[in-house]
């Protein structure tokens, strides 16, 4: 399939809108009631500092909803105030953040059901409304979508359009797109729809695997069952590593992908000689600026003295886990959260570790004077950032009483 003609196509068809209806004023005063908080401008204004008590709160001077969520956000908005009696369907959450994503039930925006990890489109009808989600979505439900006959309400972030486009380049030059990412999440799914050949890999360990197959060889067989769920259908390591090119997640380490792409350039360097590389290596920064930003001001936050670090975002935000990736690697004592129902008392929170287990750690909350570092993904509302800082306050407080 010619996905860049198809692309293309259904960007002129008269059922594809992604750039709004024309409500962005009623929209922006809705989000804003809905979403953002006095209290987290307070705090921006303060130097991004705020002292309560014994509890000094430091936030990271980048976090929260980037420009790309918002905008997806103000679409799904938009497109219910314009189409106020359609059935109205979205294929997957419109951001990694439980409250807008339950906001958007409440609106009667409805997801696409699942069953057995395959979409079931059969329950959209022509003349459906379907909004496609700040990830994306992969070419073959496009395609269903616009053979339906829908209409296409599209707010891939242009962030990852950014991606899709590097990946058609890889694809017109026969290079194999390796992909820095999570071959489950919804962005990796959509870009690797747009790609030719691609290899998926998760991190720098499974990057040095393919480099090293690449200049030393290996058991086909063990490549092939490693990355069974992470390379295009027919992949063979001993044809399709020859000429590569590097793609990402765009929520994904910055410091990591960059790793990544060095060594395949000297892996390519030493296999084919420098004069040879650019026949055998390409790369374009798809590193997205809001992700890189919060994780600068998060590298930030951690040189601080802090007691604690509270991450916030929804469990699936891969943005999200990043951020807390950093806390773990300097060993600050940190829970991520989706929200404030997770604080259950001075005693006790429940957090997701890097694992994806959820657990709950007791006395989590030092006694006495302690400085808490706050930041949250790209997904989640100042609102519900707000929502945690004064609960903190709050049992502080109590506790300072008893």
């Amino acid at each position: 399939m010619d996905t860049k003609a198809f692309k293309r196509s259904l960007q002129h068809s008269e059922n594809y809108n992604r750039k709004g209806f024309g409500h962005q004023a009623e929209v922006a005063t809705q989000l804003q009631s809905e979403y953002q908080s006095n209290l987290i401008q307070q705090i921006r204004d303060r130097n991004y500092t705020l002292q309560r008590g014994d509890v000094t709160i430091r936030l990271a001077q980048a976090f929260g909803f980037c420009w790309g969520v918002e905008r997806a956000v103000a679409m799904a908005y938009e497109t219910r105030q314009h189409f106020p009696t359609e059935r109205i369907w979205i294929t997957n959450e419109i951001i990694h953040n439980p409250s807008v994503n339950q906001r958007m039930q409440e609106m009667e925006v409805q997801f696409i059901p699942v069953e057995a990890n395959i979409k079931d489109f059969s329950v959209v009808d022509i003349g459906d409304v379907v909004i496609l989600p700040a990830f994306g979505a992969s070419v073959q439900e496009m395609q269903i979508l616009h053979d339906k006959g829908c209409k296409i309400v599209d707010t891939t972030c242009p962030w990852v359009s950014k991606v899709w486009n590097t990946v058609e380049k890889h694809k017109k030059g026969e290079y194999t797109s390796i992909i820095h990412g999570k071959y489950k999440h919804e962005e990796t799914v959509a870009t690797s729809s747009f790609a030719g050949k691609y290899l998926i890999v998760l991190n720098l360990q499974e990057a040095e695997y393919v480099t090293n197959y690449i200049l030393n060889g290996g058991n086909r067989e063990e490549f092939l069952a490693k990355f069974a769920k992470a390379c295009s259908p027919g992949f063979d390591p001993d044809q399709d590593l020859e000429r590569v090119g590097i793609a990402n997640q765009t929520t994904m380490l910055k410091g990591d992908t960059e790793k990544i792409g060095k060594l395949f350039e000297r892996t390519m360097m030493q296999k084919y000689s420098p004069t040879e590389l650019n026949q055998h290596f390409q790369s374009f920064n798809t590193i997205c600026d809001a992700t890189q930003e919060r994780q600068d001001a998060m590298l930030e936050l951690v040189e601080q003295n802090l007691d604690l670090m509270v991450v916030i975002g929804g469990f699936n935000s891969s943005n999200t886990t990043q951020l807390q990736q950093i806390a773990f690697d300097w060993n600050i004592p940190s829970y991520h959260i989706d929200s404030v129902a997770r604080i259950k008392s001075v005693d006790a929170i429940e957090h997701r570790q890097l694992t994806g287990e959820l657990v709950i750690t007791e006395n989590w909350l030092p006694k006495g004077e302690i400085v808490v570092g706050i930041t949250s993904g790209a997904s989640t509302p100042d609102k519900v950032v707000e929502d945690i800082i004064e609960k903190i306050f709050a049992l502080k407080g109590t506790a300072a009483l008893v």
